[in-house]
Protein backbone atom coordinates (compact mmCIF):
# COMPACT_ATOMS: atom_id res chain seq x y z
CA UNK A 1 0.00 0.00 0.00
CA UNK A 2 1.59 3.39 -1.21
CA UNK A 3 0.45 7.18 -0.19
CA UNK A 4 -1.52 8.27 -3.74
CA UNK A 5 -0.03 11.11 -5.40
CA UNK A 6 -1.64 13.41 -8.10
CA UNK A 7 0.11 16.25 -10.32
CA UNK A 8 3.77 15.18 -7.86
CA UNK A 9 1.88 15.95 -4.34
CA UNK A 10 0.62 13.79 -1.98
CA UNK A 11 -3.42 13.84 -1.39
CA UNK A 12 -4.71 14.56 1.46
CA UNK A 13 -7.74 12.34 2.52
CA UNK A 14 -9.73 14.85 4.54
CA UNK A 15 -9.51 14.41 8.04
CA UNK A 16 -6.07 15.24 8.55
CA UNK A 17 -4.38 12.14 7.07
CA UNK A 18 -3.10 11.25 3.36
CA UNK A 19 -5.18 8.66 1.01
CA UNK A 20 -3.64 5.20 -0.04
CA UNK A 21 -3.56 3.67 -3.50
CA UNK A 22 -4.36 -0.24 -3.48
CA UNK A 23 -3.85 -3.22 -5.57
CA UNK A 24 -3.96 -2.22 -9.27
CA UNK A 25 -4.45 1.56 -8.71
CA UNK A 26 -0.66 1.18 -6.93
CA UNK A 27 0.67 -0.75 -9.59
CA UNK A 28 -0.28 2.02 -12.28
CA UNK A 29 1.04 4.53 -10.06
CA UNK A 30 4.36 3.00 -9.29
CA UNK A 31 4.88 2.78 -13.32
CA UNK A 32 3.83 6.35 -14.26
CA UNK A 33 6.13 7.34 -11.59
CA UNK A 34 8.88 5.02 -13.13
CA UNK A 35 8.16 6.73 -16.48
CA UNK A 36 8.19 10.36 -15.62
CA UNK A 37 11.04 10.41 -12.96
CA UNK A 38 14.13 11.09 -15.03
CA UNK A 39 16.65 8.48 -15.22
CA UNK A 40 19.84 9.19 -13.69
CA UNK A 41 18.15 12.37 -10.96
CA UNK A 42 18.32 9.94 -7.80
CA UNK A 43 22.08 8.73 -7.33
CA UNK A 44 21.32 5.70 -5.07
CA UNK A 45 18.83 4.51 -8.10
CA UNK A 46 20.69 5.10 -11.01
CA UNK A 47 18.22 3.16 -13.05
CA UNK A 48 15.25 4.66 -11.91
CA UNK A 49 13.24 6.87 -14.32
CA UNK A 50 13.34 6.95 -17.97
CA UNK A 51 15.04 9.39 -20.64
CA UNK A 52 11.55 9.98 -22.39
CA UNK A 53 11.95 13.84 -21.76
CA UNK A 54 15.08 13.40 -24.69
CA UNK A 55 12.70 12.25 -26.94
CA UNK A 56 12.55 16.16 -28.42
CA UNK A 57 16.49 15.65 -29.36
CA UNK A 58 15.15 13.11 -31.45
CA UNK A 59 14.41 13.68 -35.05
CA UNK A 60 10.40 12.64 -35.86
CA UNK A 61 10.60 10.03 -37.68
CA UNK A 62 12.92 8.12 -34.85
CA UNK A 63 10.61 9.69 -31.97
CA UNK A 64 8.74 5.93 -31.91
CA UNK A 65 11.72 3.98 -31.73
CA UNK A 66 12.78 5.74 -29.27
CA UNK A 67 10.08 6.06 -26.77
CA UNK A 68 9.52 2.39 -27.38
CA UNK A 69 13.24 1.91 -25.82
CA UNK A 70 12.75 4.45 -23.00
CA UNK A 71 9.65 2.73 -21.84
CA UNK A 72 11.52 -0.64 -21.95
CA UNK A 73 13.98 0.41 -19.94
CA UNK A 74 12.20 2.43 -17.53
CA UNK A 75 9.82 -0.61 -16.51
CA UNK A 76 12.39 -3.06 -17.03
CA UNK A 77 13.00 -4.45 -13.02
CA UNK A 78 9.24 -4.84 -13.29
CA UNK A 79 9.22 -8.18 -14.21
CA UNK A 80 5.52 -9.49 -14.02
CA UNK A 81 4.54 -6.04 -16.21
CA UNK A 82 5.07 -6.34 -20.55
CA UNK A 83 4.91 -3.06 -22.68
CA UNK A 84 1.95 -4.17 -25.21
CA UNK A 85 2.08 -0.98 -27.06
CA UNK A 86 3.11 2.36 -27.23
CA UNK A 87 1.90 5.57 -29.69
CA UNK A 88 3.07 8.83 -29.68
CA UNK A 89 1.10 12.00 -31.28
CA UNK A 90 2.43 15.19 -31.02
CA UNK A 91 -0.16 18.38 -30.66
CA UNK A 92 1.89 21.81 -31.52
CA UNK A 93 4.63 21.69 -29.09
CA UNK A 94 3.35 19.06 -26.85
CA UNK A 95 3.97 15.29 -27.07
CA UNK A 96 1.60 12.77 -25.85
CA UNK A 97 2.88 9.44 -24.75
CA UNK A 98 0.50 6.34 -24.45
CA UNK A 99 2.20 3.33 -23.00
CA UNK A 100 -0.61 0.14 -22.85
CA UNK A 101 0.92 -2.13 -20.32
CA UNK A 102 0.25 -5.93 -19.31
CA UNK A 103 0.14 -7.83 -15.77
CA UNK A 104 -1.64 -10.80 -15.35
CA UNK A 105 -4.62 -10.27 -16.79
CA UNK A 106 -5.09 -7.05 -16.17
CA UNK A 107 -4.12 -4.30 -18.35
CA UNK A 108 -3.19 -0.25 -17.84
CA UNK A 109 -3.40 2.57 -19.79
CA UNK A 110 -0.88 5.59 -19.56
CA UNK A 111 -0.68 8.86 -21.11
CA UNK A 112 2.39 11.47 -20.20
CA UNK A 113 2.20 14.40 -21.59
CA UNK A 114 5.71 15.86 -22.74
CA UNK A 115 6.04 19.29 -23.04
CA UNK A 116 9.16 21.06 -25.62
CA UNK A 117 12.29 21.70 -24.15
Amino acid sequence: MELKLRDGDYVRDGIGGLERVHGGEELVQRLRYRLCARRGAFPFAPTLGSELHLLWQEKPSARLAAARKYVAEALAEERDVRVKNVVLRQEGDVLYVHVLLAHGEQSADITLRLEGE
